[in-house]
């Protein structure tokens, strides 16, 4: 594929039209409407909407029957409030395309626009647009959908823009490449009291404190390095009580990210953060509860699917490497359940070495990659299906 800059021009408005109008996990009803009006104009044999929620996949079937190759992208954004001056920056407050989901998706929509005019000469061709990645739920929700049986994939492959690594430079490895993570909600119950009679009642607030201090003890952290052993807790939020003066507190809420870099590690740190909130809340003679939230399966690369991405990646030219440093990443992503239903690869594709991260306020997708990650899929589209 090689983009005109006429065609360029249109797919850069394109994404700058979604930046504008980021929606959150399971709200994303006018990003589905954007895509669906999108996808339309390259003569899909089939549009699926609806499925997992609001998710949407678009069919381009080969004239021989072959395998099915799945292609994922994510529809939602972040409830960041974006700080920059970009002409096209959200129009939504509180709300922003900071994770480059926008980039992902117009990508996508550049090798819609190739399979349009030419569908690959055997198999078939999902471009699945996923809701609800950021919250961990959208993943599971697609595959569990009754539409998902009808495309069930041979190979899926997906992306994800790095900053950190050169612009356009690929990082790519098999086996685990994303950490399994959760949320932990602990709640401490107490009995509020007076301001002026605590003793009246059982605060909270000494036992949150400990727990504070002490979850993060269970992080083995070795730097950069991820390695089998790693584990990372991450206070995100805390409550003691109301914003009251009069009122000694008689509840608090905790809130941890838990993240390992594989399932069965998570099992582990799981039981020792359960295990530490209980003791302490025991002692205290507090009751507790513990709820899990977002919680994300490890992703693994299979060895097969990563082999066929790396001699499209060299095919077309583009500089790669094992992402050290870089990978396994210490974030999250629900694409690794789509491993457990078809042989799956996702690489990493650099936003620039200095480019603001991830999540940061000031982020923005690079136009750049647009071209070079549709490079990428189609030509491992045409080398598996021709």
């Amino acid at each position: 594929m090689d983009l005109t800059q006429a065609k360029f021009e249109d797919l850069r408005e394109f994404r700058h039209r979604l930046h504008r109008r980021p929606e959150l996990s399971g709200e994303e009803v006018e990003t589905a409407e954007t895509i669906v009006e999108a996808l339309s104009l390259t003569g899909p044999d089939e549009i699926v909407t609806g499925i997992g929620g609001h998710g949407v996949a678009a069919v381009y079937v080969g004239r021989d029957a072959g395998p099915t190759v799945l292609l994922r992208c994510e529809l939602d954004a972040l409830p960041i409030k974006e700080l920059t001056d970009l002409p096209y920056a959200s129009e939504i407050d509180g709300k922003g395309h900071l994770c480059g989901h926008d980039g992902h998706m117009t990508t996508l929509a550049a090798v819609a626009r190739a399979l349009g005019r030419q569908r690959p000469q055997k198999g078939r061709v999902v471009l699945m647009f996923q809701p609800a990645e950021e919250n961990g739920a959208g993943a599971a929700a697609v595959i569990a959908d009754q539409k998902f049986a009808a495309l069930k994939p041979d190979f899926s492959f997906s992306l994800h823009n790095m900053p950190g690594l050169p612009l356009g430079y690929v990082a790519l490895i098999a086996g685990p490449v994303n950490c399994a993570s959760r949320g932990m909600r602990i709640e401490l119950t107490g009995k509020t009291a007076h301001a002026s009679s605590p003793e009246d009642g059982l605060s909270p607030a000494p036992a949150a404190a400990r727990l504070i201090a002490e979850l993060p003890s269970l992080t083995d952290d070795r730097g950069s390095h991820v390695g089998p052993d790693f584990s990372l807790v991450t206070l995100t939020h805390a409550r003691i009580g109301e914003p009251a003066f009069g009122i000694a507190p008689g509840h608090a809420e905790i809130w941890a990210t838990l993240r390992t870099l594989q399932d069965d590690r998570m099992a582990a740190l799981v039981h020792e953060a359960e295990d530490r909130a209980r003791s302490i809340a025991r002692s205290a003679g507090l009751d507790l509860a513990i709820t899990y939230h977002d919680v994300f399966r490890h992703c693994e690369n299979d060895e097969t699917a990563v082999t066929h991405l790396k001699a499209a990646i060299d095919a077309e030219g583009i500089a790669r490497d094992d992402g050290d440093g870089f990978l396994p990443m210490k974030g999250s992503e629900d694409f690794g359940l789509f491993g457990h239903v078809s042989q799956s690869a996702m690489f990493f594709l650099g936003a620039g070495e200095n480019h603001p991260r991830l999540h940061n306020p000031d982020y923005d997708f690079p136009d750049e990659l647009i071209d070079i990650g549709s490079r990428i899929f189609l030509r491992t589209i045409r080398t598996l299906l021709g």
